[in-house]
């Protein structure tokens, strides 16, 4: 397991997507035998399932739309069987706390357990109504994407029931997480984008986004009040939509296909997202500019970018860091207007690196059991954080570290301000990317010391988590080695003072925490 090593990634690409086809045809399976009752009082439409699962491209299952569609699905399959026990359960009070414990550990990236326990402590009173809300917002959510993957499947699907005419709740509404505006849909699996004509966003106002869709033999159309609308219209053994296409952003094409850049997410005050709107061109200029330095500089890194990070949601938000999830592989969420070029270019690393870490963790156990225990100091959130937080926190500035350096290399040199400048940078940007990667070396190997205590001291991590670390160890000692020789003009800089500072914090803080709170072992 090298940390570069391409055609390891490429094979446990094609692992994860075979695994996402199982578990697809799994959970299928799970919903007509075990949760018969339940699909039907939420409209599952199981067999347009199970043909998708037999229809889509195996490439298809580890883009971010399809195997988040999955992931959604193994979510609701789990809260229909939580509804399922909470309607047997006689002590509802403990299972109130079990739930509430779980969602903690499980869900820390989604909103279940805030749409669950609202008040943030584990009350029984109202959690079946809002477990049933929940369910139904998953089925309605999970339903129409499954209907808009593949309309012809949808038609051809439909033809094989019972009834010849099928009705589904159509949603209109914004969704954040895959940066999707209202008054439109959309559609296949790269999420293309349907834009609603005029007529029908009226429509659509004066109903408050109440729709339905009506999947018949020869289509499927939108119903919003009494009046109803053409979306997709078969023909032959094909058919053709009749909502104008919005024109997909692309940063560069590489080998692996597209780099799409989707609409921009605009955050408020409160730093919650409120809107989405269409990205400018300099912003989609400036990402494949971004992209393309680190093709330059660090041609290894760029490889596995490229396998790695397919579609990039812009975020125009004050305060808010870059993120992923690891239920969307390969889209990243990058601020691009609260940070500068250099900063762009380390969030595109920083975002793959989660990409490449939650891959790796889908075939390789790196600790034994939930440690879920806040109790290893953070350098980069001076804060305390789960073993499994240290672990993406450590691996991916690593990484950062790894990019700083290449750099740095790649602007020294005969041609190296020349290529810098053209990269969009400037020189107080290369002392601050050698600052940084200054910085992140002691990090890391500050939260690396506690990972080797969280291995031979406590025994939590796996023969694969023991590697990964030190791998990681082997690779920080190879940047400081490289670096080295800019440390003290960084700490005669202006940045100097603000290095001392960090490693001053980082003395305090094993001063104060030790290898770690051990009293809460």
């Amino acid at each position: 397991m090298s940390l570069l090593e391409l055609p390891l990634l490429t094979r446990l690409t094609d692992e994860f997507r075979l695994s996402m086809q199982r578990l697809l045809q799994d959970l299928c399976r799970e919903l007509q035998t075990d949760y018969p009752d339940l699909s039907t009082r939420y409209d599952l439409p199981v067999g347009l399932f199970q043909i998708l699962s037999r229809s889509l491209a195996v490439e298809s299952y580890s883009t971010w739309k399809v195997a988040g569609w999955i992931e959604s699905l193994n979510d609701l399959v789990y809260f229909l069987d939580i509804l399922q026990q909470w309607e047997r359960e006689p002590d509802r009070a403990e299972f109130t706390q079990q739930l509430f414990t779980e969602c903690q550990e499980k869900f820390f990236e989604n909103s279940y357990l805030h749409d669950l326990f609202p008040l943030g402590r584990p009350r029984a009173a109202g959690l079946e109504k809002r477990l049933t809300s929940l369910c139904r917002r998953l089925a309605r959510e999970l339903t129409q994407e499954s209907i808009l993957f593949d309309p012809a499947l949808t038609v051809k699907w439909c033809k094989q029931r019972t009834g010849s005419r099928w009705e589904a709740p159509a949603i209109f509404d914004v969704n954040f997480e895959r940066a999707e505006a209202g008054n439109g849909i959309s559609v296949g699996i790269a999420g293309e984008r349907r834009e609603a004509p005029a007529e029908i966003r009226r429509c659509l106002k004066a109903a408050s986004s109440q729709a339905t869709f009506l999947i018949g033999t020869s289509g499927i159309s939108v119903r919003i009040g009494r009046k109803t609308f053409e979306l997709w219209t078969a023909w032959g053994g094909q058919g053709e939509w009749n909502w104008t296409a919005q024109a997909t952003e692309v940063a560069l094409e590489i080998g692996q296909g597209p780099v799409t850049i989707g609409p921009t997410l605009v955050y408020g005050k409160d730093r919650q997202p409120r809107a989405i709107v269409r990205t400018e061109q300099k912003q989609v200029e400036r990402i494949s500019r971004a992209w393309q330095t680190i093709q330059a500089a660090w041609p290894e890194g760029s490889g596995v970018l490229a396998v790695l990070t397919s579609r990039i949601v812009p975020l125009k938000a004050k305060g808010v860091v870059s993120f992923s999830y690891r239920h969307r592989p390969g889209l990243s969420f990058i601020n691009c207007f609260d940070r500068d070029n250099l900063d762009l270019v380390d969030d595109l690393i920083h975002e793959n690196s989660h990409h490449h870490l939650n891959l790796l963790l889908r075939k390789y156990v790196m600790y034994h059991g939930d440690h879920h225990q806040q109790i290893f100091y953070s350098p980069w959130r001076r804060s305390l954080r789960p073993l499994r937080g240290i672990l993406h926190a450590t691996f991916t500035f690593t990484m950062g570290a790894m990019l700083f350096e290449r750099l740095s290399t790649w602007a020294s040199g005969p041609g190296g301000s020349a290529r810098w400048k053209h990269a969009g940078l400037t020189p107080r940007d290369l002392q601050r990317a050698r600052f940084r990667c200054l910085e992140e070396v002691e990090s890391v190997r500050y939260s690396l010391q506690d990972l080797h205590y969280a291995d031979r001291h406590l025994g939590w991590l796996t023969g694969s988590g023991r590697r990964m670390v030190g791998q990681l160890a082997e690779v920080i000692e190879q940047i400081e080695h490289r670096i080295e020789p800019h440390r003290k003009a960084v700490s005669l800089s202006t940045f100097g003072p603000a290095l001392r500072r960090h490693n001053d914090e980082l003395r305090k803080a094993r001063q104060t925490y030790g290898p770690m709170r051990l009293s809460e072992v």
